[in-house]
């Protein structure tokens, strides 16, 4: 890199021109080959440093890379720092700190110089990111569908074993989309040990991560910025191995069901944590949920994850990419083989208990495992000889001192309106409107009620696992019937509090 000028800076006259010429050709010809190298120009020519901070991948450039925390929060609180210079720059900020003894307006002309360059190369780099992310959108419906060789040859080899995935959906994606493209500045060059693929398949934000099976954090801490910076929600599933790419696609779309603006990015294997499965005697669980789900197969039982994680039929076609029809055929067949009423609260929420059950092998209990399909617990001596029931549990599940707990500390202390009425609204399936009715109260009385069930029991009611085992829960500490019938009245439809 060549040095920089001498003292006459600030000279006027045909001086200060040729040296403003040569200090605009300096940047030029740093800015033909990277932008590393058009800000380390930079730096060069005030003889101090120059960092490219960007909002949410924070340093993008730095000379010398020390400087980068010092730039990025340069940006971010420019008052504090007055002795830098700052311009916008391709969505970015360009920070230039000069050495003392560099003029003001050389400083000021280097960093306008540089920021003018910044701003053709993002022109440039522009034209060419629509093709880019057409193509990046290509490679993850190829994923999708099945086709992982055509893009690990494309990727340049199987070094790239493994998936994780976020899916983001929100008002700002296509801001957010450029964003995070820039951030991430995501290659498909041969033989890298890492790839990021980015696109929007069916108006979504789909952010694919293949490595080797570990990743560093990195897409992580920019997803979860942009998911705060421009109000989205996502769900991340993996790492997992690169063919089960379709299921961590699904797996983070129900995960993502379960974000909220308190928490806007949520794991695949945090939805539906069950707090009671842990409690369960392991022998007895596993036994009951492999005879239950013995005529499942493996992709039966993930269909039946996702539509109880997500708590909808077209929320479930939407995470696994079919149409709501045929996800309802499916249910109506799945239902059939079981020989239950997939649309009884009850029966749904054991179905969940049966779906996160340890494997009948496993020592402890876990959190959601798809059980193998065929004999499953049945070939085991002593496993149940028909398949079990999902009206009911055994006796020997539930009747224990720690699943007792358990629910006394979910639901306990619930007073008999909000217990009668939150049991009644798990019946119908969260629906409010038919909750009302049969309770007879207005719906926004229903909706108030179910407002303080929720900072009673600090859960997410919104979350279909949650709901569940709400449900089981309450039945677990019933004394007497949670009738509708049962709730006080002064007349009419006014509810009176005992």
């Amino acid at each position: 890199m060549s040095s920089t000028g001498t003292n006459d800076h600030g000279a006027t006259g045909p001086g200060g021109a040729r040296h403003g010429r040569e200090t605009a050709d300096r940047l030029l010809r740093a800015a033909t080959r990277s932008g590393a190298h058009l800000i380390a120009e930079a730096a060069s020519l005030v003889q101090g440093w120059a960092v490219l901070a960007d909002p949410i991948a924070g340093a993008v450039y730095s000379t010398p890379a020390a400087a980068a925390a010092d730039g990025v929060h340069a940006a971010a609180a420019p008052l504090e720092h007055p002795h830098c210079t700052q311009r916008p720059a391709a969505g970015a900020v360009l920070v230039v700190a000069p050495a003392p003894t560099v003029p003001a307006g050389h400083a000021c002309h280097v960093a306008t110089t540089t920021a003018a360059l910044l701003e053709v190369r993002g022109q440039r780099a522009a034209e060419l990111r629509g093709e880019q992310m057409r193509l990046h959108t290509t490679l993850i419906r190829l994923l999708l569908a099945g086709h992982t060789d055509a893009v690990t040859e494309t990727l340049g080899g199987d070094r790239l074993t493994h998936v994780t995935v976020y899916r983001l959906s929100g008002a700002d994606l296509p801001a957010a989309h450029e964003v995070l493209w820039r951030a991430v500045r995501p290659s498909i060059a041969p033989h890298a040990d890492a790839c990021t693929l980015i696109g929007r398949p069916d108006g979504e934000l789909v952010v694919a991560e293949l490595h080797q099976g570990g990743d560093d954090g990195r897409i992580l801490r920019l997803v979860s910025r942009l998911s705060e910076r421009h109000h989205l929600l996502a769900g991340m599933a993996g790492p997992l191995p690169l063919a089960e790419m379709p299921t961590a696609h699904s797996d983070a779309a129900a995960a993502r069901h379960s974000a909220t603006p308190d928490c806007r990015i949520v794991p695949a294997d945090a939805v539906g944590t069950s707090r009671l499965a842990p409690l369960l005697p392991t022998a007895p669980y596993a036994r009951w949920a492999g005879s239950v789900l013995r005529p499942l197969s493996p992709a039966h039982q993930h269909l039946l994850l996702v539509w109880l994680r997500t708590g909808s039929k077209p929320r479930a076609a939407a995470a696994l990419g079919l149409s709501p029809g045929t996800v309802r055929a499916r249910i109506r067949e799945l239902s059939r083989l079981l020989d239950a009423d997939l649309e009884d609260a009850t029966v749904r929420a054991h179905l969940l208990l049966a779906l996160r059950a340890p494997a009948p092998d496993a020592e402890g209990a876990g959190t959601d495992s798809v059980h193998s399909g065929g004999g499953g617990s049945g070939d085991r001596p002593g496993a149940p000889a028909g398949p079990g029931r999902l009206e009911s549990l055994p006796d020997d599940l539930l009747d224990t001192e720690a699943a007792r707990n358990w629910a006394v500390g979910l639901v306990g202390g619930l007073e008999p309106h909000l217990r009668i009425a939150l049991a009644c609204w798990l019946r119908h399936h969260a629906r409010t409107a038919p909750a009302a009715a049969e309770l007879h109260v207005h719906r926004t009385t229903l909706a108030g009620w179910l407002t303080q069930c929720a900072d009673h029991l600090a859960r997410n009611l919104a979350d279909a696992t949650v709901r569940a085992e709400v449900h089981l829960a309450l039945k677990a500490t019933r004394n007497g019937p949670d009738d509708p019938t049962a709730l006080p009245r002064r007349g009419g439809r006014t509810y009176r509090r005992l």
